[in-house]
């Protein structure tokens, strides 16, 4: 092109056939897009050309060995020219994906062809055209044998004279040739978008069910004659461990086990008057025992680690470790290390701080003063727990470190180890948390706790399940040993119900924190987290007495759980985030949804859930179906299945449901056809 056509200032060059709009993009490109393994992804772009030739579009996915696989793209909207396309890649790697925009040559004659000989308008040369676009096809796009022989018996019949004019064109506008070309097409003027990254990751970084525990506090005893606690150790929270799985969890995850400093050590409640026999909080971390890569002597040896990283892998679990970058006042790295910190202008070094929180026992880390020495140093403590098969932390506060620093390590760590996950403890504002994925953080947390009306959660799984679902998968917890909502505090077991249901089915990954079985429901006064807070003291729950033949039995959910959890195994669609779709109830009380899966056999996974998110009132309303967005007919009529009482309806569009304290606070059907 000479200078004269150039633009100034330059551009880049929009090629023959324009595609705009490429998605899903991160940040203009900067950042990969996500899936994991079998996920199925919608890339979608805007094609079009000048004037009126057919034009066309195709996906082209490769895959980590360079090799491309060609998705043909569907327009969905010929007025604004959007194309899609739903791609599925089948193994963790780095991936890319383009769109290619084309002129579409047998599509353009199609059209032409149709209307002209219909009306006997250049019949002849309308057929013999067909022919040379064939003969074009068959010339430039390898195929076989058999694939040949559709468009050469097609290119024959168009030119053959004496059969009828419309019997020549409709050998020409076959469906088999049709079928033909869509999948091997003729396609002129390629113009390709960039390339734009997708890595794809094993699919416990979208989907899992979590369970928090307190090493220590399993199998913890308090001894009544000395009038003192006898701490749980590695060994003893291993005995858990088989409850836990059947109840149908997938992750373990373990709050620190590492040693605890003295100094300003915290008591009960969060006190400052902490007795010599109190544990401490595990986040104050670091002690004349060691720091981030030992542990804590109380609870056992690393032997004892891998016997219980063994025995959660021997029962079809993994162990999920807290990594909290910070520092009690006694960390070997406050001596060694003591730029790594904040000093004052009094000449200590400061605490942390959440105002109006103190935490007097804890030292932030300072990643300005040696950045270097610091990514190297906690680096090597991450290594240190992955040689010890630990493949998942859930990181405390990332939102208080670099940003930088954890798109260095997650991706220094995934360089040999690229089956890590990693979660994001960050309550914060959505731009941090939003970035932390978009940097490396396969999942994260959110302020699911904090959404409670059916109108709240509908917009944020709107916002979830949308363009933040290309980067960002969120872990749903009703309650944490930190947050305990008043919903939670007076909703009673209703309350407890419909909570877990909810996250369990409303995004792909949950978490359950031990003694939400119990419903352990009492807040310290003026806070949203449980009195006796269990970062500060142990807490012997007496599993056994809820037991069969327990002085409790009947009063826990760990059944309700273990249901959640099998409906969650037994149905795929509940594996998705994206995937979600919303139903209108007349009362604003009720919140219903459904997912729905294609499965490789291709039939669909369908599930329905409906729930009353008023805990003290039993309601009853008109549930008024979107049938389309479950894949059937405005009319149809489908069996519903509920998972959770095993009964069965015929329901149609509109349906009378009662749910409440009185019956159960919610329906989760399996829905399909009643024939």
């Amino acid at each position: 092109m000479s200078d004269a056509f150039r633009t100034a200032p330059p551009q880049v060059p929009i090629g023959r056939i324009p595609v705009q709009d490429v998605r899903p993009v991160v940040d203009h490109g900067a950042r990969p897009a996500k899936a994991v393994v079998g996920e199925e992804i919608e890339v979608g772009a805007t094609v079009f050309r000048e004037g009126h030739d057919a034009v066309n579009a195709t996906v082209v996915l490769t895959d980590p060995d360079g090799v491309e696989h060609h998705h043909p793209m569907t327009c969905t909207n010929e007025g604004l020219n959007t194309w899609v396309a739903r791609v599925t890649p089948d193994r963790t790697g780095w991936w890319s994906y383009r769109v290619e925009g084309w002129s579409d040559p047998y599509g353009t004659w199609e059209h032409d062809a149709t209307i002209k000989v219909a009306a006997d308008v250049d019949t002849e040369l309308m057929l013999e055209e067909g022919a040379l676009v064939l003969e074009r096809a068959l010339d430039e796009v390898e195929r076989t044998a058999e694939q040949e022989q559709v468009l050469v018996a097609a290119v024959t019949t168009l030119r053959d004279t004496a059969r009828a004019d419309l019997v020549r064109l409709k050998a020409g506008t076959d469906a088999a040739v049709e079928i033909e070309l869509g999948a091997r097409p003729l396609r002129d003027m390629v113009s390709p978008s960039a390339e734009h990254a997708l890595l794809v990751e094993r699919e416990r970084a979208l989907y899992g069910a979590w369970y928090e525990l307190f090493p220590r506090s399993e199998g913890a005893t308090y001894d009544e004659q000395e009038h003192r606690w006898r701490t749980g150790t590695l060994r003893t929270a291993a005995k858990r461990l088989p409850a836990i799985a059947a109840m149908g969890f997938d992750v373990v995850y373990l709050t620190p086990v590492h040693p605890i400093g003295q100094a300003a050590k915290k008591g009960p409640n969060n006190t400052l008057d902490a007795r010599p026999e109190d544990p401490g909080s595990p986040y104050a971390i670091g002690s004349p025992d060691g720091g981030h890569d030992a542990i804590h002597p109380d609870l056992g040896t690393f032997a004892d680690f891998d016997a219980f990283v063994a025995e959660t892998e021997r029962l079809g679990m993994e162990v999920a470790m807290d990594l909290a970058l910070q520092c009690s006042p006694d960390h070997p790295w406050v001596e060694s290390h003591p730029e790594w910190f904040t000093t004052r202008a009094d000449g200590t070094i400061a605490y942390a701080e959440n105002p109006p929180k103190k935490y007097q026992d804890i030292y932030p880390l300072n990643f300005d003063n040696d950045p270097a020495g610091i990514y190297a140093e906690v680096r090597r403590v991450v290594q240190v727990w992955i040689d010890h098969g630990v493949k998942i932390f859930r990181v405390d506060n990332p939102h208080t470190k670099p940003v930088e620093f954890w798109q260095w390590l997650i991706a220094d760590v995934a360089e040999d180890h690229p089956d890590v996950v990693w979660l994001a403890e960050a309550f914060t504002k959505p731009a941090m948390m939003h970035t932390l994925a978009k940097v490396g953080f396969q999942q994260s947390y959110t302020y699911y706790a904090w959404r409670n009306t059916a109108a709240e959660l509908r917009e944020y799984l709107v916002e979830l399940s949308g363009e933040a679902a290309d980067y960002m998968r969120p872990s749903f917890w009703p309650t944490t040993h930190d947050i305990l909502t008043p919903y939670m505090q007076f909703g009673g077991p209703a309350a407890w119900k419909v909570r877990s249901a909810l996250a369990a089915t409303l995004v792909p990954t949950y978490g359950i924190y031990a003694g939400y079985e119990l419903m352990e429901h009492v807040a310290r006064p003026g806070a949203e987290e449980q009195i006796d807070n269990e970062k500060y003291e142990f807490k012997d729950r007496r599993w056994a007495d809820y037991e069969p033949g327990g002085a409790k039995e009947g009063q826990s959910l760990a059944g309700w759980l273990t249901r959640l959890n099998e409906i969650r195994r037994e149905h795929p669609a509940l594996h998705r985030l994206r995937n979600i779709a919303f139903h209108h109830v007349d009362d604003e009380n009720f919140l219903a949804f459904s997912k729905r899966r294609t499965l490789p056999d291709g039939t669909h996974d369908v599930v329905l859930v409906v729930a009353n998110l008023d805990p003290h009132s039993t309601r009853a309303t008109t549930l008024r179906l979107d049938l389309p967005a479950m894949g059937f007919q405005p009319g149809d009529s489908i069996e519903a299945h509920d998972l959770v009482t095993d009964q069965v309806w015929t329901w149609q569009r509109d349906v009378y449901v009662r749910l409440g304290p009185e019956v159960e606070p919610c329906h989760v059907v399996s829905v399909r056809r009643p024939w």
